[in-house]
């Protein structure tokens, strides 16, 4: 690890400034589980870093008087699991659950979680995150079994690591940003972005600024995640889908479906929601759903399995949102756990 600069901040205000003049050269420091092996391994090389920890106004898990829910970029993943607040969000939950590292959640902080580096091996190898040589693509040349099977018409592949964007997409969650030019409010998929040349980040954060809650609004949706991995420990999903469902009756008055880990950004299946509004969920229309969730997918040779990994994710989640009662009675549940699927020689 190269040597840097170590900054401890108790204001806000403070830790914008010292990043704002630290430039590209500065880092923010939340949990520090994911920054500090980049560093390690000499894929990251800031000359500052400017820790967030003892910034008390970005911590904490509450609900407004407004029935929002306000996640403080520094509350740690077991604080959010554990806060009755964020209990009504069942996705939340599921996806946090699915974190199998104790270490990580005690440490791992939401804003860390959800700006955390691409898992691909060429990015963490020194390659760069586009993974070029000589104009080519190292992914589309080589091992990419990992890699997107969705939004990939540049030349990004790598598939975006975080558990909780999805849910929290599909929750219509926002994020509030402060930096040198004050503060600001975007919807959470606008945090993220597809890089299209190398040197651009995944993220739309601009110097000195720092993420510093998510708010997610009132809602009656019910909402559910369903991840697919090779192993029940510490393992990031092959494939996920997050969904909240507003139901009225039998009808599906409202729906989103966001995919994780199978495109450079959290993947907004805008066609597997407009299949089951207005219609009641059953086998049919969830099918149709989760066909229609990834009839834009343009899968490598080594990587054709996500695409069917994505549709069964979406199939169970939308099927979640039933409850278990009424999984068993249509026939939709089977004895895996709920929100998670474990690849073990098993057919999905």
């Amino acid at each position: 690890m190269r040597a840097f600069q170590y900054a401890n901040p108790t204001t806000l205000e403070e830790a914008i400034a010292l990043l704002a003049a630290g430039g590209s050269a500065a880092a923010a420091l939340a949990g520090g589980t994911d920054l500090l092996s980049l560093m390690k391994d000499d894929v990251e090389r800031p000359e500052r870093l400017v820790n967030l920890k003892s910034i008390a106004a970005l911590r904490g898990v509450e609900r407004g008087a407004d029935g929002a829910l306000r996640i403080g970029a520094m509350a740690t993943l077991d604080e959010l699991l554990a806060s009755p607040a964020a209990a009504t969000h069942a996705a939340l939950a599921q996806a946090v659950d699915g974190i199998r590292s104790p270490q990580l959640r005690a440490m791992g902080t939401v804003g860390g979680e959800l700006l955390q580096r691409p898992r691909c091996w060429y990015y963490r190898a020194g390659f760069g995150l586009l993974a070029l040589r000589d104009g080519r693509s190292m992914v589309t040349d080589g091992d990419h079994r990992y890699h997107a099977v969705l939004g990939t018409e540049g030349p990004a592949w790598f598939v975006h690591a975080s558990s909780l964007a999805p849910p929290l997409q599909a929750l219509g969650a926002r994020a509030r940003i402060a930096g040198p030019d004050g503060e600001r409010e975007i919807a959470l998929q606008d945090l993220y972005r597809v890089p299209a040349r190398e040197g651009e980040r995944e993220h739309t954060l601009q110097s000195g600024e720092i993420l510093t809650e998510i708010v997610v609004p009132a809602t009656t949706a019910r909402s559910a995640v369903y991840e697919v991995r090779q192993r029940e420990a510490l393992d990031w999903p092959l494939a996920a889908a997050a969904v909240a469902v507003e139901i009225d009756g039998d009808t599906v008055r409202a729906a989103r479906v966001v995919l994780g880990h199978v495109a450079p950004t959290p993947y907004e299946a805008a066609g597997a929601a407009a299949a089951v509004v207005g219609k009641t969920l059953s086998d049919q229309t969830i099918a149709a759903a989760a066909e229609a969730a990834v009839a834009g997918a343009r899968p490598l040779s080594g990587n054709g399995y996500k695409v069917q990994l994505a549709r069964v994710a979406t199939r169970r989640a939308l099927a979640a949102v039933l409850g278990a009662e009424e999984m068993r009675a249509e026939g939709m549940l089977d004895s895996m756990p709920a929100g998670r699927a474990v690849l073990g020689g098993r057919e999905v």
